[in-house]
């Protein structure tokens, strides 16, 4: 920056989360709730501080990246498809580039999870025939093809029409319930009231406040917490 001032991001932001745990973190715009999800994936670098994953350290220079983010898979905002690739080769061409499988093994572990979200029958449609409810679901597919042993979704129905958000926090529900390790970003808080086991609460860079649902949904003890939440309830 030109006043040789450095913009802090992130500060200080210590957090855990247990195998088999759904965190949500919420906040305003610009808190870095998506830096963090970006620093844990590695697809944003940290100036300091440490993040492991699974015992993996994904701040360290020697970082094996394809290794990480074969195991954390990552939902976007904007669902990030190949374009000019159909559904099925968006979920197929990872595998094979990744994880090393064949192209038949890809292929049938591609309709089994296309099924499993709902679009089983969108195979052979490119992203621009699809709608943003149905992209979204391809892109979970994508992500579970790697057998994930942590699921980070950004924004994941913030870019999608009111009546398609349903579909995907139910699919989202779904895959909680089946034990899969959570970190969401979210502004429905309906969802995160139902589904996580711990909110996390940022501001400014960093935690402010973090507890179970009813904690902070219903006895906030932070004043700007509280000042966040009577903004969106």
């Amino acid at each position: 920056m030109g006043n040789g001032r450095r913009c802090v991001a992130l500060n200080r932001v210590d957090l855990s989360v247990e195998a088999g745990q759904v965190v949500v973190i919420i906040g305003p715009s610009g808190s870095g709730k998506s830096t963090l999800l970006r620093t844990i994936n590695a697809l944003e670098a940290v100036d300091s501080g440490t993040i492991v994953v699974n015992g993996d350290e994904v701040t360290g220079r020697g970082a094996n990246l394809p290794k990480l983010r074969a195991k954390v898979g990552m939902v976007f905002q904007h669902f990030n498809l190949f374009h000019h690739r159909t559904a099925i080769e968006n979920v197929v061409l990872p595998q094979m580039v990744v994880k090393g499988r064949s192209r038949a093994q890809a292929v049938e572990i591609a309709r089994s999870l296309l099924d499993k979200v709902g679009v089983a029958d969108r195979a052979d449609h490119y992203p621009m025939q699809l709608s943003g409810g149905q992209q979204q679901r391809v892109a979970i597919a994508r992500a579970l093809a790697m057998h994930p042993q942590v699921m980070l979704f950004d924004e994941a129905t913030s870019a999608l029409d009111p009546e398609m958000v349903g579909g995907i926090l139910d699919l989202m529900r779904q895959l909680a319930s089946e034990g899969m390790t959570m970190v969401v970003v979210t502004h429905e808080m309906g969802f995160a009231r139902d589904v996580a086991d711990r909110v996390v609460f940022m501001d400014a860079g960093a935690v402010v406040e973090e507890g179970a649902p009813a904690q902070i949904f219903d006895s906030p003890v932070n004043e700007r917490t509280r000042r966040f939440l009577s903004l969106v309830n």
